[in-house]
C-alpha cells in the first residue's frame, strides 16, 4: 500500500499501512538475526541529503538500504553540494530523480520535505524537517512501545522536555491519538506543544498538559524524554531560562511503575543521567536499534 508513496508526515501513513510496516519490520528483524543476506532491493539506489547533523537517522537509513541489498549515494552536508552555489531544493531533487529510486531528506526548514515531494516523481522520505515532523522516528517509536509493552492501546505516555521544537514528539502525539492511549505533555510554558499540533488532535483524545512531572510519573507506562534543543533558540536568554528543567535520574526511575520504560529519540545531553542506563527501564538504546528493521520495512514497502 505504501508503494511509490512519499512519507513526509505521519499522517501520510494510514492505519493499515502502519500495521503492514510493523509486520514487515518483525520479519526484517528475523532476517537480520538469521544472518542471511537479503537482496530485496538489489539494483535499487537511495539518495540521502542530510542538510542538518544526524547520526542515528542517517546511519540507520543507509544501513537499512545496504542490508536490503541496495546501494546508497549521499551528500553529507549542504556546503559540499550545489546548494552552496545557490541551487534550489527543487532543482536538487529533480537532479536526484535521475540518479536514484528513493530520496531521503533531512533539512533545517520546516516543510522542506513536502516542498521537495512536489518536484519529483520519486518517493521522498522526510528524515526530519526543522521543527516540523520526523515520521519514520515515530514509526520506530510505536514499534518499540509495542515490542516492549505488548501494545499501545490503553497505555499512558508521558512526553517531557522540548515539546515546542521537538519534531519527533509532534509526529508522535499525532500518531498516539490514533490509538486508545493517554498522553501527558510535560514542559515549561515556553516549550509547550505548538497550538497547530494540538489543534489536529481529536476532541476526545485523553490529553493532559502540566509542568509537573512527578504528579504524572506514577501512572506513566512510557516516559518519552526529549532534549532541549539549544540550536533552535533565537534568544540565548530564553534557552538559559529552561535548560535543565527536567532531569531523569535513579530517583525518577524508582518513582515509575514496575513495567514502565524510558524512551528518548537521542542524542541526549544531560537530561538523562548515565546511571539510568543500566536500568531495565532504559529502552532508548533498544529503541535506536529498532531504527534499522523499521526503515528496512519502510524502504522495501515503498519500492517493493
Amino acid at each position: 500500500m505504501l508503494r511509490n508513496k512519499s512519507v513526509v508526515s505521519i499522517n501520510d501513513i494510514g492505519d493499515d499501512e502502519l500495521s503492514e510496516i510493523f509486520k514487515a519490520a518483525e520479519n526484517m528483524e528475523k532476517s537480520l538475526k538469521s544472518g542471511k543476506p537479503l537482496e530485496l532491493m538489489k539494483g535499487k539506489i537511495m539518495a540521502t541529503f542530510f542538510y542538518e547533523p544526524s547520526t542515528r537517522t542517517r546511519l540507520s537509513f543507509e544501513s537499512a538500504m545496504q542490508r536490503l541489498g541496495g546501494s546508497v549515494i549521499s551528500v553529507p552536508e549542504a556546503k559540499s553540494s550545489s546548494v552552496a552555489k545557490g541551487e534550489t531544493l527543487a532543482d536538487t531533487v529533480r537532479m536526484a530523480e535521475g540518479y536514484s529510486d528513493i530520496i531521503v531528506i533531512r533539512h533545517p526548514m520546516e516543510g522542506a520535505a513536502r516542498l521537495a515531494s512536489r518536484f519529483t516523481s520519486k518517493p521522498i522520505v522526510n528524515a526530519g524537517d526543522g521543527s516540523g515532523q520526523h515520521p519514520t522516528q515515530t514509526v520506530l517509536d510505536l514499534y518499540t512501545i509495542r515490542k516492549e509493552l505488548g501494545g499501545i492501546s490503553g497505555k499512558t505516555v508521558t512526553i517531557v522536555g522540548d515539546l515546542r521544537y521537538g519534531r519527533t514528539v509532534h509526529s508522535l502525539v499525532l500518531a498516539l491519538s490514533r490509538f486508545n492511549a493517554r498522553v501527558n505533555l510535560v514542559a515549561p510554558p515556553i516549550l509547550k506543544m505548538p497550538d497547530h499540533v494540538v489543534s489536529m488532535l481529536p476532541a476526545d483524545f485523553k490529553l493532559n498538559v502540566t509542568e509537573n512531572l512527578s504528579e504524572v510519573l506514577p501512572e506513566t507506562d512510557v516516559l518519552y524524554v526529549t532534549r532541549i534543543q539549544k540550536e533552535r533558540f533565537s534568544d540565548p536568554n530564553e534557552y538559559q531560562s529552561v535548560i535543565g528543567s527536567y532531569k531523569i535520574n535513579s530517583e525518577t526511575v524508582s518513582a515509575m511503575k514496575e513495567k514502565s520504560i524510558i524512551m528518548h529519540p537521542l542524542p541526549r545531553v544531560d537530561e538523562i543521567s548515565p546511571d539510568v542506563d543500566s536500568s531495565p527501564k532504559a529502552a532508548y538504546f533498544r529503541q535506536a536499534n529498532n531504527g534499522v528493521p523499521v526503515r528496512m520495512a519502510i524502504i522495501s514497502l515503498i519500492l517493493g
